[in-house]
């Protein structure tokens, strides 16, 4: 049978009555990593979800939107890779974490660190000195990235784009930013 959003949500919420949070614990890993990946899961229900002892569960929960900043601090120290990766990918990560997994000893990680629009560019920076040449690749796909290092607003950079694609000189017109 399938289930719009609506009943999903509808099933958590009475399952959560039903179960104490630290008995979310003792469910099935099926459940366990629906719960961790539904959007409509309570923060409270997926910090404990993060100490699950099986990594795919939490990855769901570092992937979730719905995880608080905390959380995903804690997962960001997690000794799968995995987990620290879906940290890094989370847009609701916040940037003090981005900035430890800067450091991470994953390239991976790093690489989605690169790529989170939270990054700030003192993050970037560093990361564009990275001795992996993706993370390096990744960094320069950050807009955040390309306008800190050229001195432009958004507006700026996008107009010269325009400018050096429009341009007759074909040098120009192959540049990428």
């Amino acid at each position: 049978m399938n289930y719009t959003p609506e009943q999903i949500a509808e099933i958590v919420l009475k399952v959560l009555k039903e179960v104490n949070e630290p008995d979310v614990l003792s469910l099935s890993y099926d459940n366990k990593y629906e719960l961790a990946q539904n959007p409509n899961t309570l923060p409270e229900t997926l910090k404990v979800l993060a100490t699950d002892e099986n990594y795919y569960v939490r990855c769901g929960v570092a992937l979730n939107p719905n995880t608080l900043p905390e959380t995903l601090k804690v997962l960001a120290t997690d000794e799968d890779p995995y987990v620290r990766y879906d940290v890094a990918k989370n847009p609701n990560t916040p940037v003090e974490t981005l900035k430890f997994l800067e450091t991470d000893k994953d390239s991976s990680v790093r690489c989605k660190v690169a790529l989170n629009p939270n990054t700030l560019p003192e993050t970037l920076k560093v990361l564009a000195t990275d001795e992996d040449y993706c993370v390096r690749c990744y960094v320069a796909q950050n807009p955040n990235y390309k306008t800190q290092t050229l001195g432009l607003t958004q507006v700026q950079y996008d107009a010269l784009k325009v400018l050096l694609k429009s341009s007759q000189d074909e040098t120009l017109k192959t540049l990428s930013l």
